[in-house]
């Protein structure tokens, strides 16, 4: 199979670090081309399911704007410039639960819209999650940090209490990888 090829990029609309858009021009592999394909960027970002050495694992019980009532979420954040995904992933668990661990597995890295763009998900999977430090999350939503087992984990996976897709999709595959 042939790929789209990108002729142009037109900026379009920036609103801040989270949120541009742009108008592409691409070409499609029988020649056509169309002159008006949205692209939303928006930054990449990491999800992290962590597992401590007792074999819980650590999710939080949290709001988010676009979700309604609670979910439960995966450890996670936005990759800041320059930053390689693990060492993302490896700040975001110590930031959000104050914990470090010993063995990380890259779980794949996945567009979030495959024909608009939005970013791309880096999911990994740690073990032997330790507390080092006390917690510094700077999330504007209320957190509660939890540690569920294996079998509370694929109970509230199944009852649909992860609401976000990327979260439900980081801990199916860190199940399939256990």
């Amino acid at each position: 199979m042939k790929t789209w090829k990108t002729i142009s990029r037109t900026p379009i609309l920036r609103v801040s670090k989270f949120l541009a858009l742009e108008n592409h021009v691409v070409e499609l592999p029988d020649g056509r081309v169309i002159s008006d394909w949205p692209w939303v960027i928006t930054p990449d970002y990491v999800n992290v399911v962590a597992i401590t050495p007792d074999e819980h694992f650590l999710v939080f019980r949290q709001v988010k704007y676009g979700v309604e009532g609670t979910s439960l979420a995966a450890v996670g954040g936005y990759i800041e410039p320059g930053e390689d995904p693990l060492l993302a992933a490896q700040r975001e668990l110590r930031e959000e639960t104050g914990c470090t661990a010993e063995q990380w597995q890259a779980l794949g890295c996945y567009r979030v819209d495959a024909n608009r763009g939005a970013g791309l998900a880096y999911f990994f999977l740690a073990r032997g999650a330790q507390r080092v430090t006390e917690r510094d999350a700077d999330d504007l939503e209320e957190q509660q940090l939890l540690e569920l087992t294996r079998a509370e984990i694929e109970l509230a996976l199944f009852q649909g209490e992860f609401k976000v897709l990327a979260w439900s999709a980081v801990l199916a595959l860190a199940l399939l990888r256990l």
